[in-house]
């Protein structure tokens, strides 16, 4: 039953069961358009080739995926990434989580992935739904800002049409396009975790609540709920902290006094929630290897992009939205609600969050997305549609036009025009078949093998397009097998190249294999691609495991 106030007119935050039939119908259809790429890479596979269930940031998640087979059955990782020995100390509540799961009904990585893109994608958008509701009474206004939500991104398909007239083939700037963090239909396309993480925004409705009930219960619930989040993603504390001290900070401002409720809820989450953050500084910090890996996070060469770039990568959201808290100045807040205050805090925080000093700053981009559509919509229809009617009343010829409806269905065609280009990337990127989204069934069969052979502290060198897969397929520890995880990655990128190279003299070799522990070189089409160095050749390789496409050798 739809609840009204005494005038007739629908409350503030309720929401019909029709609206959450369209938040499912969102749902559905998002998660069935951005499934068709995975669809086309497995029903298009040839022969001789697997599909690895994997089209973006593949060594990432083949991180990931590693993680997941070592916290199936122990509570805490070894970095099987690098060769180096080194002792399981890491916890990730996500991937023990997934790993479990598939442990226990006997699913493999990518099927369990696809089930936290789904769970996640259903999680997160009536969430933000439930953001919309309570921010706009209106319900044009609030389908509008969910599908903001759901769809927003950036001007990257200026970049790609210049890629294809101007540039010569060249795509300038390729991060303004391809970043995911903010970009709700990307992460959902192959980055769910990041949708996960973003779940944090619970946290803000709960404080509210709070405040309103003045009961320390919702603060408790909080603080929880940020502990069990900050378990898979530590740096997302930082965002949440943010963003009440920033909501705390205006409330000051608006009411010329210390809000104690938000003060006290405040400290409490933070004693609650702050355990994984302390254990974040303590294993990078007092673990070498472990501090080693932190530092190569440069290595990627990801950051946020400039303020000057920052429209790009957002979109024309983000410059709505940008106007709309410009003109809404927040220091002079006295008729704002707490909503309000929130909202237009936690976004001008963002803007230091995503430019902190750290090398993970790029991941503090995310949940963004959820300040700008609000902000955003309410420019669209409280001062760009008014200036656009008036325009309007000029030509008698146009008068016909619902503005109020038009402009706002336009608006969400021209903010997804990257994610169009996103998702048709995919396809043509998986109609290559090749590595690294594909590998050679032989390469398959043989890595089956050294899962069954061996002991789990061997070491397997090979290309770095095969030893990323190695710890998530074997078990066994890769050489080279990610930019971060793996220790002294550039100095092993060289290694591996001198290695399979046939100018190298056997000397240098037998001393990479020897001074690493290597147990096993493996010998496919990848390596085969780095020289011309046959493993056959020399007597200290002996053959294991034979396929046309995949070698096995164990070091004598």
């Amino acid at each position: 039953m739809e609840k009204r106030n005494s005038s007739g007119q629908k409350r503030e935050g309720t929401i019909q069961a029709a609206e959450w039939w369209f938040v499912f119908c969102v749902v559905v259809a998002l998660l069935i358009i951005t499934s068709l790429p995975y669809a086309y890479g497995y029903l298009t596979t040839p022969p001789d080739k697997q599909f690895m269930g994997i089209m973006l940031d593949v060594p990432d998640h083949l991180q990931y995926f590693s993680w997941m087979r070592e916290l199936s059955q122990a509570n805490l990782s070894a970095n099987k990434l690098t060769p180096e020995p080194n002792k399981p100390v890491f916890f990730n509540l996500l991937w023990w989580g997934l790993g479990r799961l598939g442990n226990l009904f006997g699913w493999d990585y990518p099927v369990v992935y696809q089930i936290l893109r789904i769970t996640a994608t259903f999680l997160f958008l009536p969430l933000a739904y439930l953001f919309c509701a309570v921010y706009f009474s209106d319900l044009w206004k609030r389908k509008i800002a969910f599908l903001v939500v759901c769809l927003t991104s950036g001007l990257g398909w200026i970049l790609v049409l210049l890629k294809y007239t101007v540039t010569k083939g060249e795509l300038l700037f390729p991060l303004d396009v391809f970043i995911a963090e903010g970009n709700t239909f990307l992460c959902i396309l192959g980055y769910p975790h990041f949708i996960a993480a973003a779940l944090y925004i619970l946290v803000f409705g709960l404080v509210l609540l709070g405040e309103r009930k003045n009961k320390y219960s919702y603060a408790v619930a909080a603080g929880l709920f940020v502990l069990f989040l900050g378990w898979q993603h530590a740096y997302d504390l930082i965002s949440v902290y943010a963003i009440l001290a920033a909501y705390g900070i205006l409330k000051i401002i608006r009411d010329r006094r210390i809000p104690r409720y938000l003060l006290g809820s405040g400290v409490l989450i933070m004693a609650i929630s702050c355990w994984p953050a302390i254990y974040s500084v303590l294993l990078t910090s007092l673990d070498p290897l472990w501090k080693d890996v932190l530092a190569q996070f440069a290595n990627a060469g990801v950051y946020t992009p400039n303020l000057l770039h920052l429209p790009v990568l957002l979109g024309i959201a983000f410059i709505l939205a940008l106007i709309t808290a410009i003109k809404d100045n927040p220091f002079k807040s006295s008729h704002k609600s707490d909503l309000d205050l929130l909202i237009v805090g936690w976004f001008w925080i963002s803007f230091i969050l995503v430019y902190l000093p750290v090398d993970y700053q790029i991941h503090l981009l995310n949940g963004w997305q959820v300040p700008i559509a609000l902000l955003a919509v309410r420019g669209l229809f409280d001062w760009l549609i008014p200036v656009l009617e008036k325009i309007q009343g000029l030509f008698s010829w146009s008068k016909a036009w619902r503005l109020p409806v038009i402009i706002p269905i336009f608006f969400l065609i021209s903010i997804s025009l990257t994610n169009v280009y996103l998702l048709a990337w995919r396809f043509l990127d998986l109609s290559r078949h090749d590595y690294p989204y594909y590998l050679y069934q032989d390469e398959i069969q043989a890595m089956r093998w050294l899962e069954t052979n061996g002991a789990e502290t061997d070491v397997v060198l090979s290309s770095l397009t095969i030893g990323q897969y190695v710890p998530a397929l074997t078990g066994k520890h890769a050489f080279l097998a990610h930019w971060a995880q793996t220790v002294n990655f550039h100095d092993k990128v060289s290694l591996v190249e001198k290695f399979f190279s046939e100018k190298t003299d056997d000397a240098l070799r037998l001393k990479i294999l020897q001074e690493y522990g290597v147990q096993y070189v493996f010998y496919g089409s990848s390596e085969r691609s780095l020289g011309d160095f046959l493993p056959s050749s020399v007597d200290y390789l002996q053959l294991t495991y034979a396929s046309p496409f995949a070698e096995i050798y164990r070091v004598r």
